[in-house]
């Protein structure tokens, strides 16, 4: 099936009546049983169900009993099951695309379904009937999703997604090697290089590009925060536009700090009548063979047939683009809606994306999600080889393409237009009265090293029941960092104790050409790299913060074996089962905290402010209720401050940041003393 893109949000909103329910009240399922039974589910997920009690569950299962009991009364399982019985479902054994607005329903429809449910036994009754009847990977998008969302599975850890879908990361050369050592029954570990050579310049900052733990971070935030949503499915997502912009403008700061690194210039931003010079060639094929397509270097970018014309994302630009110039939208009833305010990132970040919460998608169209797609196509923008989506149509992969960064920055470019529109931040508003920072320091070096790191391979060969399964992995290299911490001096003037914000940045204080970055520059480019709640008591506060606690990053997700090894050792003894740590894993890995640096280090300016906790805080409890991190929890936000603060608007004169007394700069250094990147 072609990827047919027309984005009809509109429609799809009105085409289903989602309903998910949202009890809060624990059922009597334990957690480690939960967790077996998803891991079961995405085992293999090609091949049919291998755990023996959910084989047996859905040989006696009827889809179509107690449907009273869904609170739409079980519509969105009887048209499920009508598709599946009229053969419009998506065939097994083909790739899938969310961008793919059929597939997408399809694989919503189930996200519906299994939200609904009113028990853990129903719920994964219905996630296994569907296992065996729904193309794959349309049901594992809409496993992730639902599992995501449902309160039944609360505290469930998703698997990582590129031991369940191992093809999407893992060149055709290592899977190969893969099933030869299954043909022969022998465990094989396999060594994966990045993509390309080092004739490509590209290829220095790969480790960080094809990350597969930064493409699981962008996966399940997309999840968390999907664009599909609306308030049917469940509670309202605070700030999802918001959020849109900060972690693309995020990752781009991240990817910009890398590339100074390496001594590569900054991103350019894309232009759609200029050449895109930059390929890509992912060396991945899909399950079944279809390779993922290629691009080659230096392209004019053309329409695509059956998705868009390049003029017509130029159209959504220019109306976004007036709108940020007239400093309000038109939202669907023809109302202006005013965007010169601190809610107006929001609104337009719903707009740029498009998400269901865009108010006018028919007038501003989806100018993110059809870009993904048309310059995805570009390799086979007629379809004379009906190519399969590329790696920009998945969120799993969209990281490693050298094109969603010059996208993204040309995106980031409307957002920076917008807040640039906005007054400057005065000295009443930056001020935290009777706070000042003595000083700040790190404590220890800021180092950062490659390290190898292995993954599974189990579901990326075929197997039968009767063949036990073989230990077959595979190693890529990975950016890590030495511990260390932040060391924050700060006096409390006031009577008694106050909450307070503490905000870590940094930004690289030179550009390619070793020019110092003004203020108001390096301010843009800075990467967010804590922000927590501290109280201070009166006098002097010394505060150690250590990087493994920042709110930005998360641990890794642990491997499927560890999983199992976990749940296997809960189930046996009765236990209660413990992964609350990686529940969220939406944050960066904690391990790309920093950038790269280089032998002779990559100055850093290095920036903390301290604001009023009482005035920024959104709920109570903010030092004890750790379940809140850098991107809210469950849609919620503890931080009332625009994303960025007090950095993301326009600072014409920097001296307002240095006659402040709770804000202070200083300048570090990132080492990097054994980048040794394996080549081909």
């Amino acid at each position: 099936m072609k990827t047919l893109v027309v984005f009809a949000l509109v429609a799809a909103a009105s085409a289903y009546s989602f309903s998910g329910f949202q009890r809060d009240e624990p059922d009597e399922v334990p957690l480690a049983q939960k967790q077996h039974d998803i891991s079961s589910l995405l085992y293999k997920v090609y091949e049919p169900l291998h755990d023996a009690n959910l084989k047996t569950l859905v040989d006696t299962f009827d889809p179509e009993a107690n449907l009273s009991n869904f609170p739409d009364g079980g519509v969105a399982v009887r048209k499920l099951l009508k598709e599946l019985k009229d053969h419009k479902l998506e065939e097994k054994q083909h790739f899938f695309s969310v961008f793919n607005d059929t597939q997408r329903e399809q694989a919503l429809l189930l996200t519906n379904v299994l939200l609904q449910c009113q028990d853990w036994k129903t719920g994964i009754s219905y996630a296994a009937y569907f296992r065996q009847r729904l193309n794959e990977e349309e049901f594992i998008y809409a496993l992730y999703a639902a599992v995501r969302h449902s309160p039944l599975s609360r505290n469930v850890v998703l698997p990582p997604i590129y031991e369940i879908l191992p093809h999407f990361f893992t060149s055709a050369e290592v899977l190969q090697k893969a099933y030869r050592a299954k043909i022969k029954a022998t465990p094989g570990k396999f060594v994966t290089n990045f993509t390309g050579t080092p004739n490509n310049p590209e290829y220095r900052v790969a480790y960080f590009t094809e990350d597969i733990g930064l493409s699981t971070h962008y996966f399940n935030w997309h999840l968390e925060y999907p664009f599909w949503w609306n308030d049917t499915f469940g509670p309202h997502i605070e700030r999802k536009g918001e959020t849109f912009f900060w972690i693309h403008h995020q990752l781009n700061n991240r990817f910009d700090a890398e590339r100074l690194s390496n001594h590569l210039d900054l991103v350019q931003k894309l232009h759609w009548d200029e050449t895109l010079h930059d390929g890509f060639h992912p060396h991945t094929t899909y399950k079944y063979g279809d390779r993922f397509p290629i691009r080659p270097d230096d392209i004019h970018i053309e329409n695509v047939d059956h998705v868009a014309e390049v003029h017509d994302l130029v159209v959504l630009e220019n109306r976004i683009r007036d709108a940020i110039d007239h400093g309000y939208i038109i939202n669907k009833e023809g109302s202006k809606v005013d965007i010169r305010n601190e809610e107006g990132i929001d609104i337009l970040g719903n707009i740029i994306e498009s998400s269901l919460y865009s108010p006018n998608v028919e007038y501003y169209g989806s100018l993110n999600n059809l870009a993904h797609v048309l310059l995805g196509h570009q390799g086979d923008p007629h379809d004379k080889y009906h190519e399969a989506p590329s790696v920009l149509e998945h969120y799993e992969t969209a990281t490693r393409d050298p094109a969603f960064y010059q996208l993204h920055k040309y995106i980031d470019d409307l957002f920076r237009k917008h807040k640039d529109r906005l007054p400057p931040y005065n000295k009443e508003e930056l001020e935290f009265r009777g706070v000042a920072i003595n000083n700040i320091n790190i404590d220890g070096t800021l180092e950062t090293y490659i390290e190898d790191y292995e993954y599974s391979l189990v579901n990326a060969v075929d197997d039968k029941d009767e063949v036990e399964d073989l230990e077959i992995s595979t190693y890529i290299q990975r950016l890590k960092h030495k511990d260390f911490s932040f060391n924050i001096d700060i006096i409390n003037n006031n009577d008694g104790d106050v909450l307070s914000t503490i905000r870590i940045f940094a930004w690289p204080h030179r550009d390619s050409n070793g020019v110092i970055f003004p203020f108001n520059e390096g301010r843009w480019r800075a990467i967010e790299l804590d922000k927590f709640f501290k109280t201070l008591k009166p006098g002097e506060n010394h505060i150690v913060r250590k990087s493994v606690e920042s709110s930005v990053t998360v641990p890794d997700v642990p491997s499927i074996n560890t999983l199992h090894d976990k749940v296997e050792a809960a189930l046996t003894a009765g236990s209660d089962l413990h992964l609350e740590q990686f529940v969220s894993a939406t944050g960066l890995p904690n391990r790309l905290l920093i950038p790269k640096g280089n032998e002779a280090g990559v100055e850093l300016k290095l920036v903390v402010a301290v604001t009023d906790g009482a005035a920024d805080a959104a709920i109570n409890d903010l030092e004890t209720f750790k379940k809140f991190h850098h991107y809210g929890y469950k849609g919620v936000y503890p931080d009332k401050k625009p994303h960025g603060y007090p950095l993301d608007r326009h600072v014409p004169d920097e001296r307002i940041f240095h006659d402040i007394p709770n804000f202070a700069e200083t300048i570090v250094k990132v080492f990097n003393h054994n980048e040794h990147i394996r080549h081909h």
